[in-house]
């Protein structure tokens, strides 16, 4: 893939934070959703590449538009799949909380797992406790796994898990192991990428969410070094077929990092919407938005954290929705 694609992706990333931003704290979620798809959409236009959607806003029937199977570029190579969350957190943006994020990530074509919108069971992990955690494995074995391999005592580690009725048991394993918890109302892939930053205080991820945001958690991961490890949780026969017809013939099977993104080089852009520890929310100063990402390609290791100011009146036709 092109190196330069990793700037044009923060281009799509901060384009769709900058429209879902206006709408923090109004309680409109389906808004603030659709602000931000329409200016990823557009920007995504003018991109020298070939994409095809794996990961998007639904079915072709679902939605209007970034959905799966649509194709997004100049019609260019390189070849890639293409996976988008324009709001990651639409709740989290309607409420005005922590760490909504406007996500996208590529790899080369075929390399992404084809993830169905289900229910994916994840335990996610940063580069100092890589290959020492399983998704099979009791709670408490994971985290003694992790704290030996960061050098800390369980009750030093905080365990981010989704808080959700389905998670008690979880939440009960995790406190009798005598490690701290930090539930997040919505923004597992926020949560995952944590893992890998010491300063944001996050050790491990536990539970179940999104399929989708867990494949684009797992190119995040790969950029970072860290790992994550899931498995879909069908819930009914409909579901279990549409695995099949996404070639998932083994449902129960452990997805690893290298069936989550395959190969050795995926590249992923997330643009902050609301503060987080890891990215600032946008801010909006009369015609000047001020945007805060993060870039990373797994085959170089990078890391970039951009801050961007853009003149809103200097965006003709665009990209920002200024008709």
């Amino acid at each position: 893939m092109e190196r330069s694609l990793t700037m044009e992706l923060v281009r799509v990333t901060e384009a769709a934070a900058i429209q879902s931003g206006r709408w923090m704290g109004f309680g409109k979620k389906d808004e603030a959703d659709e602000a931000a798809t329409s200016a990823m959409r557009k920007v995504f236009d003018t991109i020298p590449m070939r994409g095809t959607v794996v990961i998007g806003e639904g079915e072709m029937d679902e939605a209007p538009m970034l959905y799966i199977g649509e194709k997004l570029g100049l019609g260019y190579l390189p070849e890639v799949d293409v996976a988008v969350d324009p709001l990651e957190g639409t709740n989290i943006v309607a409420h005005g909380l922590w760490n909504a994020l406007s996500v996208v990530a590529i790899a080369e074509r075929g390399h992404l797992l084809h993830a169905p919108d289900m229910y994916m069971d994840k335990i996610a992990v940063g580069p100092d406790a890589v290959g020492v955690v399983n998704i099979d494995a009791p709670v408490k074995d994971n985290l003694q796994a992790v704290a030996k391999a960061s050098g800390k005592e369980i009750a030093d580690l905080v365990a981010v898990i989704l808080d959700r009725p389905r998670h008690a048991k979880l939440i009960e394993e995790v406190r009798a192991a005598g490690a701290r918890i930090k539930l997040i109302p919505d923004g597992d892939v926020a949560a995952a990428m944590n893992t890998a930053f010491p300063d944001t205080g996050v050790d491990i991820l536990f539970g179940s969410g999104g399929a989708p945001e867990g494949v684009l958690a797992a190119v995040a991961l790969k950029c970072l070094g860290g790992e994550l490890q899931g498995r879909l949780l069908p819930e009914n026969d409909e579901q279990v077929e549409r695995c099949a017809k996404m070639g998932i013939r083994e449902v129960n099977q452990i997805l690893y990092m290298n069936d989550l993104v395959k190969g050795d080089d995926a590249i992923f852009a997330a643009t902050g919407v609301t503060d987080g520890e890891l990215l600032q929310g946008v801010r909006y100063s009369g015609t000047v938005a001020t945007t805060h990402s993060l870039v990373m390609r797994a085959k170089t290791g990078t890391v970039r954290f951009v801050e961007g100011k853009h003149r809103l009146e200097k965006k003709p036709n665009l990209v920002l929705g200024q008709e």
